[in-house]
């Protein structure tokens, strides 16, 4: 049989469509043909940016003798871990039960019911420190499928019952001042950022410890974002040229970046630079975020509106290639500005074969001759081949982005974020929601297969809530209500969230995982959704939802801060009041200009997270009942629990009323 990728909508899986291996999508199928054939399911998952999955995939999916070798004993699975993310985490967590650790590419070995009784990463085509190669590993399994059945059968329905052991509980209240004390433990007083190297952008607890400082005033809290924020941005893991972060910095300082640019990254970090400006004015936050927004625009979005998942790391078969610099590279292209450039960029060897990678650990004293040398510089490295695009379009991430261009769009002044961010929703709906079942993925405008997780849903409903305040589109508020209904239909039962629904696809465990990671988890998501539309609707039900969804996280927050940013803002949100703001905006003849001076200060100067409604008198949103126009002019009610202040019409008034102690 051949290989079976070239139709699907993956990029991932299209880029393994020519090897000869016989690879199979995930499918009912896939495992029938190993029951059929009585031959384990060798499972490999990873994403089209992963370095590592290149490597692996050139060493030994390539090769045609372990391709026949694959055939022979095995039925190959490949699958995409950001196109099914129940799946990989199922057989991540059994990777790390198994090894220690996890990380992609994933190679899984299955029974043909499904389960996992052997786990590792990437291995090798060749044995070297201490590694077994990958053949060995084959020849290895197939012995003991042979010889050994009932043992390897064993392992797999053990591992099996105790990852549906392993449920998450959450009886902890949040203690959101030890939180910041057990951050500040772990936080790098030199070099900024959380742990040792490899260092990951922590936006989620970055947002944290910015909404912790507006309510508290924690300058310590404040401290380690500004710290932090600066260090990423003036680092080589920020494109100085583009603008747009990296994965991650492989070294402790944020030099060397691990090059892939992913969707949830710079939609995270777009939204952490705009809420630090906010709070500081400092003009890094600003600019930091009008250049990432500009990334997501410029080489993120598609055709049909949409934001692409990721752009590779490797172009011509080099990590980094694309990004990285030689000395003579930049007096080829600058002339007499090389020197300067050099200097101001560290430009000493930092990456590989002399190379490096471009950072501006200060701020040019000539910000003219650097805009004009940066200009320059993009256009030559616009002549080598350009990194590889993952273009499918990813329901959460594109949430996650939603939410922080609109935030972006009205607080910097930027109606075109706003615009994008519409255009990126309007897709979700028409393309990925059928009825109130939302689709993972798309491509090219066509739906995948794949449905909707948790993530998926909470992060669309939280982008439509966002959009509803900064557009008054009654329609948005609709279509996160009708997706946040069907999360409490499907994902939630006895009180207890799961991470896919409960009419998906039935696999060997259930998954649940209240972890903050690199994205928000799927309850902590859920949460913020639900408190929003509780704040928008006054219903108890949607607020004993995301009190549900709070608690799921609370025993991380209380252990490990650190992976639970996300449940701790929200929890910090809702300790502010919290507040809920309706603005009258439109109406015929209303002053346009005026309306939208009260939403930029709402989303500017409120708690970030504030539930803000707009729109036009007898709007259909409980919120904004019996709330009018002011003697004709656009009006502002700050309220709590449905009781509202007196309307406001300036919006320094309404500035005033948020920020009393300004």
């Amino acid at each position: 049989m051949a290989n079976e990728l070239g139709q699907s909508t993956s990029p991932y899986l299209r880029q393994h469509a020519g090897n000869p291996v016989e690879w199979r999508e995930w499918s009912e199928r896939a495992f029938a043909e190993a029951r059929e054939r009585d031959v384990p399911i060798f499972l490999s998952v990873g994403y089209s940016a992963c370095h590592w999955c290149h490597v692996m995939a050139h060493e030994s999916f390539e090769d045609a003798e372990t391709a026949a070798y694959l055939a022979e004993h095995f039925v190959s699975v490949k699958v995409d871990r950001e196109e099914r993310p129940d799946v990989d985490a199922i057989y991540m967590a059994a990777t790390v039960a198994m090894t220690g650790q996890g990380g992609w590419p994933m190679s899984v070995f299955l029974t043909p019911a499904g389960e996992p009784f052997f786990c590792g990463t990437y291995f090798p085509k060749d044995s070297r420190g201490g590694m077994a190669s990958f053949r060995q590993v084959l020849e290895a399994i197939t012995d003991a499928w042979q010889n050994r059945r009932e043992q390897l059968d064993g392992i797999g329905k053990r591992v099996v019952e105790q990852l549906g052991a392993q449920q998450p509980a959450g009886q902890e209240t949040f203690d959101l001042a030890q939180a910041v004390q057990l951050l500040k433990l772990d936080f790098d007083p030199v070099d900024a950022g959380f742990g040792r190297a490899p260092k990951f952008p922590p936006s989620i607890v970055l947002d944290f410890l910015l909404r912790h400082h507006r309510r508290t005033g924690d300058e310590d809290a404040l401290a380690m974002v500004a710290h932090t924020c600066d260090r990423m941005a003036r680092g080589g893991m920020y494109d100085q040229l583009a603008g747009g972060f990296a994965r991650y910095s492989v070294d402790g300082q944020w030099i060397v970046p691990h090059f892939e640019k992913m969707l949830y990254d710079n939609a995270l970090l777009l939204d952490v630079y705009t809420h630090w400006w906010t709070i500081s004015g400092d003009p890094l936050a600003k600019r930091v975020a009008e250049e990432t927004a500009g990334f997501l625009l410029a080489e993120l979005r598609t055709p049909e509106g949409g934001f692409a998942s990721a752009l590779d790391a490797d172009t011509d078969g080099e990590e980094g290639k694309y990004y990285a610099w030689t000395p003579e590279q930049l007096r080829e292209a600058l002339g007499d500005d090389a020197d300067w450039v050099i200097d101001l960029c560290d430009v000493t060897g930092t990456f590989e074969h002399g190379t490096s990678v471009l950072q501006l650990r200060q701020d040019p004293d000539d910000l003219d001759r650097w805009n004009r040398v940066r200009e320059t510089l993009a256009q030559a490295r616009s002549s080598r081949t350009y990194p590889g695009r993952d273009d499918k379009v990813v329901a959460a991430w594109n949430g996650l982005a939603i939410t922080a261009l609109t935030r972006a769009g009205v607080v910097l002044g930027k109606p075109q974020y706003v615009e994008a961010a519409e255009a990126a929703a309007r897709l979700i709906r028409d393309v990925h929601l059928d009825g109130a079942r939302l689709y993972r993925t798309s491509r090219d405008g066509v739906r995948g297969s794949a449905d909707g997780v948790l993530e998926d849903y909470a992060a669309v409903a939280q982008g439509c809530l966002t959009l509803l305040g900064a557009t008054g589109d009654i329609e948005w508020y609709q279509v996160a209500e009708t997706l946040l209904e069907r999360v409490l239909e499907q994902f939630v039962a006895d009180g207890s969230y799961f991470d896919t629904a409960a009419d998906a696809e039935q696999l060997v465990w259930r998954p649940q995982d209240a972890t903050d990671n690199a994205t928000p988890s799927g309850v902590s998501l859920a949460a913020e959704a639900f408190a929003t539309l509780a704040s928008l609707t006054g219903s108890d039900r949607y607020e004993t939802a995301a009190q549900q969804a709070l608690q799921a996280s609370s025993a991380i927050a209380h252990r490990a801060p650190r992976f639970a940013g996300r449940a701790l803002a929200v929890a910090e949100t809702i300790a502010t009041g919290p507040l809920e703001i309706a603005i009258v905006t439109a109406a015929p003849g209303v002053d346009a200009a005026a309306a939208q001076g009260l939403v930029r200060v709402a989303f500017a100067d409120a708690p970030w997270g504030t539930p803000i409604a707009s729109g036009a008198p007898g709007s259909a949103v409980p919120l904004m009942a019996g709330r009018d126009l002011v003697g004709g002019v656009p009006a502002a009610y700050v309220c709590q629990k449905f009781t509202c202040r007196l309307p406001v019409t300036l919006p320094e008034h309404l500035r005033r009323e948020l920020r009393p102690t300004d």
